[in-house]
This record gives C-alpha cells, structure tokens and sequence, in this order.
C-alpha cells in the first residue's frame, strides 16, 4: 500500500542536467538540498520496460554492494561473496524472508524476489553490514548515484506516477510523489525529499543499525 506524500517532493526544475529523446534525468536531494545517493524513483505509466533480467548484490570489505538494490517483482538476485571470508546472509522482511547460510564464492541458487516490498538484509557474523533489496511492480525504475543522479533512458513520452523511496524515510516506506508529465524531448527534474534522519553514508552504518533495520522492516507496510 502507496502512502500518500506528507513530506517535500516538489517537483522543481532542474536544468543543469543532462538528458537525452524520451527520458528522464532525476536529481535527488534531501531536505539540505545536498545530493541523496541509493534514493530509487520508479515510474507506472506508459510502455513496458526489460528489468527482469538476473541482479547481483556482491559482499566486498564487509559491505553490501551495491548497499541499495531495486528490481522488478520476479527477478532472481545472486548473492556473490568476494570477501576471503565466509558471510551469513538472512532477512527476516515479509516481502523475502530468507537464509544463505556462512558460505564463499557464489551460491549454486539465485533468491527470487516475486513480490513488491522492501527486503532489509543482515551478515549473521558482521551485524555491521545492511543491504536493501527494493522491489517493484513499476516497470521503470532506478537508484540514484553519489551525486544524487539517475536516468531513464528510452523512456516513451507519456504520463507517469512517481514514487520515491530510501532506506532513511519515515519507517522506510515509499512515497506518492504525485505525476509526471514526459515529453517525447525528455525531461529533467529534481526531487526533494525531508528524511527521518537525514541522510547516512551507507558504507559506514552505526553498530546498531542492523537490529534497527530489522526492526522497522518486521512492522512495515508493503507499497
């Protein structure tokens, strides 16, 4: 269940990025203006897109990488370790609830996601280590880079419902942002978005972010 905005996501112009024919070039930001990395925006609207394709979330120096993955419902996401040590990857989430148990190199079998919702992962042996696997029944969407950027190319001209999400928003559940008009030139736009916390540095979580993390995800409501 989508809940409605309640906090910023003005839709302003942004006309210092770069964007090609039939797409969207999005600038998140929080409430600081200061650019929001691992923030996905999906689009519901026109056409079609190919994002069923298999996904990877590697484990590297003792973080997930990428630390925020979004994918569409009824994709398969291996789970890599290229650490020289072993790692115990579980979520307890309602959306994905599941077990990798201490293990290196490549597990034989991928984890299918089949369902929307936002699936919190933990390393059993490293409470240190959060991983968000964000899935969508949207069929176009992305997650921002460091500089709060991010771009759907080949997107077809058209209106669209937004949502946005990140790991920090009120008990991390996706936002309404309203709709989107594209036109067939492309479009660029920035998005705002106030955090229940401000925004932190994925690679260096506080030692209690994990069961905090978890906490949150076994009462939250799905989108």
């Amino acid at each position: 269940m989508k809940r409605p905005l309640s906090v910023l996501a003005l839709l302003l112009s942004c006309n210092a990025l770069p964007v090609g024919a039939a797409g969207l070039a999005a600038e998140l930001v929080d409430g600081q203006g200061q650019p929001l990395v691992n923030a996905v925006l999906s689009l519901k609207g026109v056409g079609a897109s190919t994002h069923n394709e298999p996904a990877i979330m590697d484990q590297r120096d003792k973080q997930f990488v990428p630390s925020v993955l979004a994918v569409r419902s009824g994709t398969a996401v291996k789970f890599p370790n290229s650490d020289d040590i072993r790692h115990h990857v579980y979520s307890f989430s309602p959306t994905k609830r599941f077990e990798l148990r201490l293990y290196k190199g490549t597990p034989s079998e991928p984890v299918l996601f089949d369902k929307p919702g936002v699936v919190v992962l933990g390393c059993n042996i490293h409470d240190w280590m959060v991983g968000y696997v964000y899935v969508t029944d949207d069929p176009w969407f992305a997650v921002s880079d460091a500089q709060g950027r991010l771009i759907l190319d080949g997107l077809p001209a058209g209106s669209y419902q937004v949502t946005l999400w990140h790991p920090q928003l009120q008990n991390m559940l996706p936002l309404n942002a309203g709709s989107l008009d594209v036109p067939a030139a492309g479009l660029s736009q920035r998005f705002p978005l106030q955090l229940a916390g401000g925004a932190v540095a994925p690679a260096a979580p506080k030692p209690s972010a994990f069961g905090e993390a978890f906490r949150k995800a076994a009462s939250e409501v799905q989108p």
